[in-house]
């Protein structure tokens, strides 16, 4: 069975807990820019699964997942 919509990717839904866990950890910190690009890299990680989801092609979806990775590891 195909997955439907994005909100069914399990990497999806985890990816959608960490801007939270990121925002806890960090919210105490002074290095602003740290944590910045910390926290936005975590945001990106979900958005790139659902926007590669919803390109026309399984060569964009995969692309897209290649990004969330790059964020992953960023944060990492």
């Amino acid at each position: 069975m195909a997955i439907q919509k994005f909100k069914d990717i399990i990497a999806w839904q985890k990816a959608q807990d960490l801007p939270t866990e990121i925002y806890l950890i960090f919210g105490l910190s002074k290095d602003f820019g740290f944590k910045d690009q910390v926290t936005r890299a975590a945001i990106s990680i979900s958005n790139n699964i659902a926007e590669g989801f919803d390109r026309s092609s399984d060569a964009d979806f995969s692309r897209f997942l290649y990004f969330a990775l790059g964020s992953c590891s960023e944060v990492r």
